[in-house]
């Protein structure tokens, strides 16, 4: 499949040159560049939905426009998918999609696979599906690729699963899935049709991060808050499925060992960090209140005790509550919301302004968001993508340096962000 160019967007026709330093520090200069010493506005500059809360710390929310002057043109990468929910390269450059009716395929070579043989039956229902794709880090050896999937129960309830299978691809041969077992499963199932979370990330030791969703019924809400289940949390797996003995809650009576974090609403975009290794996710809120996280071990990122934004209905939000001793506040928030979907750090040499930035898609606002960092703080904001205008399901940066973008359509797509030197 030849890709067909679109359209490109150039924001200037200077790149800035890349700030040296660390990754995640990088874009610190080109912040303040852009948004000037005394600060410039914000990219969101509309009412709040909840006008009256306050951000904890300076920065929390609505942090100046700063843009990187990057100029890249988007073509179509693969055509011709239905949904795609998740996207994971394998080491030869194949691509791996994630369709949500519950198809795996692979593009390689200009070509899409057939949908591969051997994915688990999914529930398909409401927000359901075949969801979150990770590779083995020794994919090279064993050939395994993991999918995180919702799974329906005999009795009608469904739950957040994780399979995993060896990937075998050869020349002449469609590609299949061999070996293929359910590895973990979210207790207990509830009856939902939402709010399955369902990004996984490997860990640098080779541990793999589950990211899950408090399952939308407002009576499975409390269940974020409880440690003797899996609903609204992190959770924390070795690669066969069992948990890491030096998970938080190991040992302690009326936990689950697999829980790392806690106090989660639907966590459907997750990245490792590149220089510190720990995890950042960034999870729905309700009408405001969609929040990036640093998960660290054993904490609790507060749902549904603590939250910013409002209820659909404009109602608050439990008691109201932004702040709570023993919860973690993100360490940034928006509101209104983009409805974040996939996120992926930037740090290939493809594109120096871009280096250290945090990529992250939105559903609602029908793009992509570029966060400028400094360390853990967030100083700054660009939106891209305007010009395609679609929901953007997941972003992944490409061994090529190009950004990779699924959007969330019946008439679905991959696009191909190339950075322009």
């Amino acid at each position: 499949m030849t890709p067909k160019t679109l359209m490109f967007a150039a924001a200037a026709a200077l790149l800035l040159a890349a700030c040296g330093g660390e990754d995640g520090v990088a874009q610190t200069q080109a912040a303040k560049t852009s948004a000037g010493a005394a600060g410039g506005a914000p990219v969101q500059t509309g009412p709040a939905n909840a006008p009256n809360q306050k951000p904890a710390f300076a920065g929390q929310t609505r942090a100046p426009e700063a843009k990187a002057n990057v100029a890249y043109e988007v073509s179509d990468y693969v055509t011709g998918l239905a949904k795609p929910w998740g996207l994971a390269f394998v080491p030869n450059g194949a691509l791996l999609i994630s369709e949500k009716a519950g198809r795996l395929r692979l593009f390689e070579g200009g070509k899409l696979s057939d949908p591969i043989a051997g994915v688990p039956a999914v529930d398909t229902n409401g927000q359901g599906g075949l969801l979150g794709l990770a590779v083995d880090p020794n994919y090279a050896r064993n050939g395994f690729v993991y999918m995180a999937f919702s799974e329906k129960q005999a009795d009608g309830k469904n739950n957040t699963a994780v399979a995993r299978g060896r990937l075998v691809s050869s020349t002449g041969q469609p590609p299949r899935l061999e070996d293929v077992r359910v590895i973990w499963r979210q207790v207990p199932s509830i009856a939902s049709r939402g709010h399955f979370g369902s990004r996984l990330v490997f860990a640098r030791d080779g541990t793999l991060y589950v990211t899950t969703g408090d399952r939308m019924i407002n009576e499975s809400r409390p269940n974020a808050q409880r440690l003797d289940t899996a609903i609204g949390k992190i959770v924390r797996i070795n690669a066969d499925g069992s948990p890491p003995k030096d998970n938080p809650f190991v040992g302690q009576a009326n936990a689950r060992p697999d829980v790392y974090a806690l106090g989660i609403r639907n966590s459907q975009a997750a990245a490792l960090h590149p220089r510190t290794g720990e995890l950042w996710e960034i999870e729905h809120g309700t009408k405001g209140g969609d929040e990036l996280n640093i998960i660290r071990k054993g904490k609790n990122y507060g749902w549904p005790d603590v939250a910013y934004g409002v209820e659909y209905s404009g109602a608050t939000i439990t008691g109201g509550l932004t702040q709570k001793a023993g919860t973690e506040q993100p360490i940034y928030y928006w509101d209104p919301v983009i409805a974040p979907s996939g996120m992926a750090f930037y740090t290939h040499d493809a594109a120096p302004a871009w280096k250290g930035s945090l990529f992250v898609g939105g559903l609602a606002d029908k793009g992509l968001t570029r966060l400028t960092l400094d360390g853990d703080k967030v100083v700054g904001e660009e939106r891209l993508l305007a010009e395609v205008n679609e929901r953007i399901r997941d972003v992944v940066v490409g061994p090529d340096g190009a950004l990779y973008v699924a959007t969330d359509a019946d008439n679905g797509r991959v696009l191909k962000v190339t950075p322009k030197r």
